[in-house]
C-alpha cells in the first residue's frame, strides 16, 4: 500500500520525450529558417516560438512541484490515519 517516493520513469520514455522535444523544435526552427518573409517577421516570429518554450517548461513545472505538494499533503494524512487506527482500541472502556 505504500506509494513510492519518486515515481520511476523508464529510459525508453525519456528518450522519446527529448526526440519529440526535439522534432518539433527542429520543424518550427525550419519553417522560420524557409518562410518567405522579411527577417523582422522571422526574428519576432522566433522570438514567440523561444518565449512560448520557456512558458510552457515554467507551467510543466508549476504543475510538477503541484502534484508533489498533494501527494506530500496525502501521505502526511495518511500516516495520521494509520497513526490514530493503530492507537484506536474499540474494546477499551472509558470509566465515568
Amino acid at each position: 500500500m505504500t506509494k513510492p517516493v519518486q515515481p520511476t520513469m523508464t529510459a525508453a520514455y525519456y528518450a522519446q520525450c527529448v526526440i519529440s522535444f526535439a522534432v518539433a523544435l527542429g520543424s518550427v526552427a525550419l519553417g522560420l529558417i524557409f518562410m518567405p518573409v522579411s527577417p523582422w517577421v522571422r526574428a519576432f516570429l522566433g522570438i514567440a516560438v523561444l518565449y512560448s518554450v520557456t512558458s510552457a517548461f515554467g507551467l510543466a513545472k508549476c504543475v510538477r512541484d503541484r502534484q508533489e505538494v498533494a501527494n506530500m499533503a496525502n501521505r502526511v494524512d495518511q500516516a495520521r490515519l494509520d497513526k490514530l487506527l493503530s492507537e484506536h482500541d474499540p474494546f477499551k472502556v472509558d470509566k465515568l
